[in-house]
């Protein structure tokens, strides 16, 4: 199971730390991800980690706002999302699986944490 915290509703140009906790399964052998999901369109890729050598993916639209890590020993990844946009407002979703940037490679999914931001 995974469980995401840390969304919120903020206004633009503020951060904003999400955080997945892993329980339930040996989420250490898999790569982790953000993906996200804005009303009316399709799911969307963020950023991934890598299982074991850190490597990370990111999103152009993200890219040098956004930053994934991983914590192996506390069995959690992190988004910290800065200098947010109204266009960052989605739901945002964990997963483990494969270390790819598509979503049907990712076995396990969390429930998912609103992230809103205004204007």
């Amino acid at each position: 199971e995974l469980v995401e915290s840390g969304g919120g509703l903020v206004q633009a140009g503020d951060s904003l730390r999400l955080s997945c906790t892993a329980s339930g399964l040996t989420a250490n052998y898999y790569s982790m991800a953000w993906f996200r999901q804005a009303p009316g369109k399709e799911r969307e890729f963020v950023a991934l980690v890598h299982a074991n050598n850190g490597s990370t993916q990111y999103a152009d639209s993200v890219k040098g706002r956004f930053a994934i890590s991983r914590d192996n020993a506390k069995k959690s990844v992190f988004l910290q999302m800065s200098s947010l946009r109204p266009e960052d407002t989605a739901v945002y979703y964990c997963a483990g699986g494969a270390y790819s940037i598509y979503a049907h490679m990712y076995l396990y999914w969390g429930q998912g944490t609103q992230v809103t931001v205004s204007p």
